[in-house]
């Protein structure tokens, strides 16, 4: 048995180093346990926040590295904090919008055919989604130009057509048309005539379908210079039996038909939220854009307007050219009080008006109220076109428990003559509509406008 070497003092400074150096390792490990419990939990990154790392900053997200298990974020109940932790925000169960159409499709046999259609028209409204976004990043504002780099010609309209207006055309076109054979023929507000989707695919293949439809591809587009509120409208028929390929004229008599014979309608409100409203003719929902999983959730059910609302959403700047009907409802709605205009007694009226259609129908159709863009000298049948918003925004307002008017009947019950017609239109709850229609019956017209 060997004896173990003498501890010398040259030993004993390298056992007291050693010990050392083991005491100042374990309290540092138990700064970074302190410092690693107190990180906040991989959902409170997020690319826009700054507190965000730099590389998800960068796009490189490794939160999900980083950031600790579940289990040791902590609530603000247990840190005594004043705010949320966001770990402990959850997901609604909600249905996506295509579970929603599965169900109502199944329901109502006779649509089944344009679930694949609506489909479509969600992922369009995506895609328009993220161009909006990224308008002013990539260079989309302005007048479109032609292949010859000059500007476009003014559409039938008379407007000249804007870069993003021809882009979310062009998509809504290629939605409509390219998802099948339940679609043969389409109508844009930014085009002159009726189009079959033959045409828009460059495939004979395409020509067939049972229904037809029509939209306005991005409504208020003005809007996006100032990041306010735009959207999208649309609106599908049934295609009148013989059209297609070979029967003249046929495709455009399918377009020209009073909005009671529209199958479904709806628009997509592109704003602080993403939300999709869409009516298959058995109530109104709604959808609302998750921007992590990319899909509209149904977070909107069976939507019914107030049957009365102190909202008046008018363009007040063109007051002195509306009609004597019109400015006398607009001062009893100003006045209240007494229920004027259809307002609930003793409420204040609130002036509500953004420029864009889709946007302040939105509001009205979720708090009440009503809605309207009413002939002028200049423009004695309105601004609005008959067949891209106002029958769609008509049929959604009417399914919700709303009502639609030009002034002198329903919206619904007017027959287009022609693609391009415009109308009077006021929108919203019945109670304000209905106070309007009085008003248009019991004052005269003594100054012809």
């Amino acid at each position: 048995m060997t004896t173990p070497p003498p501890v010398t003092n040259m030993s004993k400074s390298k056992l007291c180093a050693t010990a050392s150096w083991r005491k100042n390792a374990a309290h540092l490990l138990s700064v970074a346990c302190v410092a690693f419990l107190s990180l906040p939990c991989a959902s409170a990154f997020s690319p826009l926040s700054p507190s965000a790392p730099s590389f998800v900053a960068a796009g490189r997200d490794r939160s999900s590295s980083l950031a600790p298990p579940p289990s040791l974020c902590m609530s603000s109940g247990s840190t005594g904090g004043g705010g949320s932790n966001p770990s402990s925000l959850q997901k609604k169960r909600l249905r996506t919008f295509s579970r929603y159409l599965e169900v109502e499709c199944w329901k109502m046999n006779e649509i089944r055919g344009i679930e694949p259609v609506l489909l479509s028209v969600a992922r369009a409204c995506k895609q328009i989604n993220r161009i909006v976004q990224r308008a002013m990043t990539d260079d989309l504002y302005g007048p479109a130009s032609g292949p010859d780099g000059l500007p476009l010609d003014e559409n039938v309209q008379g407007e000249v057509q804007q870069k993003l207006d021809v882009v979310c055309n062009t998509i809504m076109l290629r939605a409509l048309c390219g998802c099948g054979d339940a679609v043969g023929a389409v109508a844009s507000e930014e085009e002159d005539t009726t189009r079959t989707c033959a045409e828009v695919m460059g495939d004979a293949a395409f020509a067939a379908g049972d229904y037809v439809a029509v939209f306005d591809p991005i409504d208020g587009s003005a809007n996006i210079d100032s990041s306010l509120p735009v959207g999208t409208i649309f609106g599908i028929y049934r295609r009148f039996p013989g059209a297609g390929p070979g029967s003249v004229g046929s495709d455009e008599k399918s377009f020209l038909q009073d909005g009671n014979n529209m199958v479904a309608a709806g628009y997509c409100l592109y704003s602080a939220t993403t939300v999709l409203v869409v009516t298959l003719g058995s109530g109104v929902d709604g959808f609302t854009l998750d921007p992590d999983k990319g899909e509209f959730f149904h977070t909107h059910p069976d939507i019914r307007i107030p049957d009365n609302g102190s909202i008046y959403s008018f363009n007040e700047a063109n007051i002195n050219e509306f009609s004597e009907p019109v400015r006398k409802y607009i001062s009893a709605f100003r006045t209240g009080g007494t229920g004027g205009g259809g307002m609930p007694p003793g409420a204040k009226a609130s002036a509500r008006y953004v420029g864009a259609l889709v946007a302040d129908v939105h509001n009205v159709l979720i708090r009440g109220g009503i809605y309207g863009y009413p002939g002028t000298l200049s423009n004695p049948d309105g601004k609005l076109r008959l067949l891209y918003e106002c029958c769609p925004m008509a049929m959604v307002m009417e399914q919700a428990g709303g009502a639609a008017s030009t002034g002198a009947g329903r919206i619904l019950d007017l027959q287009p003559t022609e693609i391009h017609q415009r109308c009077p239109v006021f929108l919203g709850s019945t109670e304000n509509v209905f106070e309007l229609d009085q008003f248009h019956k019991y004052y005269s017209e003594e100054d012809g406008r």
